[in-house]
């Protein structure tokens, strides 16, 4: 795949993955385990949404279901919150992941079509990239909506909203960048 377009959707896909970061580091410990909804199965809690976004990113990136499982000591259910360490580690983990994928595609792998049943009709890996990144940015929105509408005061909201800013391009800091 040429070169210019990798580089390109790498930089989206990356901010994106930026500000989840930004959403998962921003949030005070009082409400790591709040719920973003009323939700008696407790699915809506913050860091289980952010948990979820990290699991579903990592298993589109495998371009399927077949076989896959986050990496330890990550399960399909948790039984209890993970941290925001544990998180942050997924998260470096998927970035990396991601990173990867797109450096290493080509026609024929972009091209490649998928299957997950509840997408609806196989769609190309590259089109999968592009969906997985709507879902990340999806869920992003919601914890930093969350987080804004949670902030204890006018300090607390401004500090908020500098560490919630928009994200033009993929950052450079990361290891290996």
């Amino acid at each position: 795949m040429d070169n210019r377009w990798s580089t390109a959707l790498w930089q989206q896909f990356g901010a994106t993955i930026d500000m989840l970061e930004n959403a998962l580091l921003a949030c005070p410990p009082a409400n790591w385990e709040q719920p973003l909804w009323s939700d008696p199965d407790g699915y809506s809690a913050f860091w289980r949404i952010g948990f979820h976004t990290l699991k579903w990113l990592d298993l589109y990136l495998s371009g399927s279901a077949e076989g896959f499982a986050p990496p330890p000591p990550f399960t399909e259910n948790p039984k209890q919150p993970y941290t925001k360490d544990e998180l942050r580690t997924y998260l470096a983990y998927t970035r990396k992941k991601c990173q990867t994928t797109i450096a290493a595609l080509t026609e024929e792998t972009a091209a490649r079509q998928i299957e997950f049943p509840w997408i609806g009709a196989p769609i190309s890996f590259f089109e999968l990239m592009l969906y997985t990144m709507r879902h990340v940015q999806e869920h992003v929105a919601q914890l930093s909506l969350f987080l804004g509408q949670n902030a204890v005061d006018e300090q607390a909201r401004s500090k908020l909203n500098d560490a919630l800013d928009w994200v033009p391009r993929a950052r450079s800091d990361h290891p290996g960048e």
